[in-house]
C-alpha cells in the first residue's frame, strides 16, 4: 500500500543483544564484515568524540526547513532506538536541538542521525545525547508541512528502513538491515578473531606483506625492489 503521509506504528526491532554486540564491534569492523556495504557516506559527522552506539532506526522524512515530523516521531521511539532523519530535498537547517534531545533521552533514545543540521551542540554534548549530522546550523525551522515516520528513507545513498540497526561512532554511520543482523554479527565476530590473530603476529614482528601474501601481488603488478644507487642512476 502506498500513501503520501503516514506514521507507521509497532515497528519490529532486532534482538537487543545482537544490537549491543554490533555496537561493541563498531562501524569499520561491521562495514568490512558486510562486504564493505551499508555506510551512509562521509557527509554525516559526529558532534562529539568517543561515542560508539547501535540501535533500532526510527525513520523520519521531513519537508526542508520543517521539523513537524520529528515532533510526531518522538511518540514512536522506544528505549534503545536511534532517530534517523532526512528531508524530501537537501536541507541543512537546524531542525533539531536540546529540547528534542531532552524528550528523546527521557524515552531512552540513544542518539540522532540526520542529513540536516543541528543546533544547541554545547547542550547536546553536555547531556550526552549523541548526534551525527550533516551540519551544525542555528537556522530555525517551521512546523507546517506533512511528512512520514517509519517509512524507508535514503541517507547518503543508503536505504534505511524502520527497525534496521544503525551503528555509529567516530568513523561514521552504518545501516545493517534488520533481517541480516544475525549473519552480520557472526561475520563481525569472525573478523574480530582474524584481526586479533593478525595483531598478535604484527606485535611479534611479522610483516603484513607476508601475512597477507602480498609480495606476489606486487610482483604481478610489476613492482620491483632496487637499491638506491640504481634508482639514482635512472
Amino acid at each position: 500500500m502506498t500513501t503520501d503521509h503516514v506514521i507507521v506504528t509497532d515497528v519490529e526491532r532486532a534482538d537487543a543483544a545482537t544490537i549491543g554486540a554490533l555496537a561493541v564491534h563498531g562501524v569499520a569492523t561491521v562495514h568490512e564484515a558486510m562486504g564493505r556495504t551499508g555506510l551512509v557516506g562521509p557527509s554525516l559527522r559526529p558532534i562529539q568524540e568517543g561515542a560508539r552506539i547501535a540501535g533500532s532506526a526510527v525513520t523520519v522524512l521531513c519537508w526542508p526547513g520543517d521539523n513537524l515530523m520529528i515532533h510526531a516521531a518522538v511518540e514512536q521511539c522506544r528505549p534503545g532506538d536511534i532517530l534517523v532523519v532526512t528531508t524530501a530535498s537537501p536541507s541543512l537547517d537546524g531542525s533539531f536541538g536540546e529540547l528534542f534531545a531532552t524528550a528523546l533521552q527521557h524515552r531512552g533514545v540513544l542518539g540522532l542521525v540526520t542529513t540536516g543540521g543541528v543546533r544547541d551542540v554545547v547542550d547536546l554534548r553536555a547531556m550526552g545525547f549523541h548526534v551525527w549530522a550533516g551540519a551544525v546550523n542555528a537556522q530555525g525551522t517551521v512546523k507546517v508541512t506533512a511528512g512520514s515516520v517509519n517509512v524507508p528513507i535514503t541517507v547518503g545513498g543508503t536505504i534505511v528502513r524502520a527497525g534496521d540497526i544503525i551503528v555509529a561512532d567516530d568513523d561514521g554511520v552504518l545501516c545493517v538491515p534488520r533481517g541480516d543482523a544475525d549473519a552480520v554479527l557472526a561475520a563481525s565476530d569472525a573478523r574480530v578473531e582474524r584481526e586479533a590473530a593478525s595483531r598478535a603476529a604484527y606485535q611479534s614482528g611479522q610483516l603484513s606483506l607476508d601475512r597477507n601474501n602480498l609480495r606476489g601481488v606486487l610482483a604481478d603488478l610489476g613492482v620491483r625492489y632496487i637499491p638506491q644507487t640504481e634508482y639514482d642512476s635512472v
